[in-house]
């Protein structure tokens, strides 16, 4: 895979001058790294000021991508799955604090004490539902489920971060059982439809969805020779309905940058439960770990920075301190836009010294 490689950008001038920029750059990033397409969104100060859409949604019938192509977020669907829980924390129905028992019947003995929060972030130490082949026996969720609960935990709760899809499939059935809703539901009602994102839906690449993006790769097939030249190919992303909560979402960066107004101005929970779900869960050891309630916490100081990240080809990066966040959606399975998200971010965050 081509990266690109420029000097740190400096901040522009003008919003008019850092849109420019941004969007050259990301023209060159998208040519660079043969990204097929694109949407970015950024926000400064509760306000998106740039909204672009590049490149094709299907290469082979030469679509493009729109403002309304949807492109799945995967593991950013986390995020939502956060403010999902904190809804219900302020409606009185989930304590994070309270031990997964309180909310999950029939749990195996040794998972019943995990707690809500260690759960969201990735300390539970629960075996993972998921492997390298996909669902763990390569049967049904049913048959998945059967398996895990046969095996010993990681870790001891609160021990160390390791990331696990078992603890948001948890964290849906806690969703739908504390709010009487299905967990998408849940969050097309106290999300989608409060944020103002019309474009968003639930599926995988399995799912008839109108005017989803097509995936691609240069990974090679598994039947390729070793010698095989590398070449773009379709990616198929399987996401079965219980882990949706974990990686689900189809959307649009203009939804997605419209969810985040609406996060950060206290529409979906308040401004207190924001800073809550953005600050890392201690460990057991009194360190911090990775993530918040949903969300991968990739620097506490000097300035926040706070992200969803997803599928190797979605990200989002807010930064809470300086009034900006940037969505960068992609079709490429390897585009990693969380990488240079910061590029982009740099034409807008006022100038800083060490």
């Amino acid at each position: 895979m081509l990266l690109l490689h420029t000097a740190a950008p400096a901040r522009a001038a003008t919003l008019g001058e850092a849109n420019r920029q941004a969007s050259a750059f990301v023209q060159a990033t998208m040519r660079a790294q043969r990204i097929p397409g694109l949407q970015i969104a950024v926000i400064q100060d509760g306000q998106v000021v740039l909204s672009e859409s590049h490149g094709f949604a299907n290469v082979e019938n030469h679509v493009p991508v729109t403002r309304d192509t949807r492109f799945p977020i995967n593991s950013a669907t986390k995020a939502f799955t956060g403010v999902a829980i904190m809804q219900l924390v302020e409606a009185g129905r989930v304590d994070l604090a309270a031990p997964l028992s309180r909310y999950v019947a029939g749990v195996p003995q040794d998972w019943q004490d995990i707690r809500v929060r260690q759960l969201l972030a990735h300390t539970s130490g629960l075996p993972d539902l998921v492997d390298e082949h996909g669902l763990v026996g390569g049967g049904s969720e049913h048959d998945a489920w059967q398996a895990i609960r046969q095996r010993p935990v990681d870790a001891p709760a609160g021990e160390r971060f390791v990331y696990n899809q078992t603890n948001y499939a948890l964290l849906a059935q806690i969703i739908a059982g504390q709010s009487g809703l299905p967990y998408e539901a849940h969050v097309a009602r106290h999300q989608f439809s409060v944020a103002g994102m019309p474009s968003s839906t639930f599926g995988d690449s399995y799912d008839l969805i109108p005017g989803a993006a097509t995936l691609y790769s240069y990974f090679p097939r598994k039947t390729d020779a070793q010698d095989t030249p590398e070449r773009l190919s379709h990616w198929f992303h399987d996401m079965p309905y219980g882990l949706w909560a974990g990686g689900g979402i189809q959307t649009t960066a203009d939804d997605v940058a419209h969810w985040l107004i609406a996060l950060s101005a206290g529409r979906l929970i308040s401004k207190a439960n924001v800073r809550e779900m953005w600050t890392p869960e201690r460990l057991n050891r009194g360190t911090d770990g990775r993530w918040g309630a949903g969300w991968p916490v990739l620097a506490t100081t000097p300035h926040r920075q706070i992200a969803g990240m997803g599928g190797a080809r979605a990200a989002l990066i807010v930064y809470p301190d300086d009034g900006l966040a940037v969505v960068v959606l992609t079709n490429l399975v390897g585009a990693n836009p969380q990488d240079f998200i910061p590029a982009i971010a740099a034409y807008y965050l006022p100038s800083r010294t060490p």
